[in-house]
């Protein structure tokens, strides 16, 4: 009779302590869509040779708008970036988050600056680039052009 009340409580308990793991699990990490790119305030690495992206500064580029209607930049979006003090137009050319199936995952959030009328205002890229970038040729040519390797 003991043997039988002492695995109940053990089962009780076991019980207990999965739904306990669960509801941390569920705090602990997030799956929202918002999450799985370049937002506002994200930190960035310009992979440029631009005069900008290669002299040190006390504070990390920063993304402050993203141009289109989600909010949230991924491979081939423009963004507004804050970098030594100026604001200066990027085109994202690498995320950590995954993507779609089959497109690379990077380190780091990579853009590279743009001018307004869309020519990049480096001269050499030191990262590869996403091939999937080639698909939008159209409005990226130049950048592709720069382009020393694709991934």
């Amino acid at each position: 009779m003991q043997f039988k009340t002492s695995m109940a409580l053990l089962q009780r308990g076991c019980a207990l302590l999965l739904t306990h793991a669960h509801e941390l699990n569920r705090r602990l990490f997030s799956i929202t869509a918002a999450c799985t790119a370049i937002q506002k305030m994200t930190r960035v690495r310009v992979v440029d040779n631009s005069t900008l992206a290669t002299t040190p500064y006390h504070r990390p580029p920063r993304c402050i708008h993203v141009y289109n209607k989600t909010g949230v930049g991924k491979v081939g979006d423009k963004i507004l970036l804050a970098i030594r003090g100026q604001k200066k137009k990027a085109l994202i050319v690498g995320h950590k988050m995954p993507g779609p199936t089959m497109s690379p995952r990077f380190d780091s959030n990579n853009v590279v600056l743009i001018e307004d009328n869309g020519n990049p205002t480096g001269t050499r890229i030191r990262v590869p680039l996403p091939s999937s970038l080639r698909k939008r040729e159209g409005e990226f040519s130049k950048v592709l052009a720069i382009a020393q390797k694709f991934v």
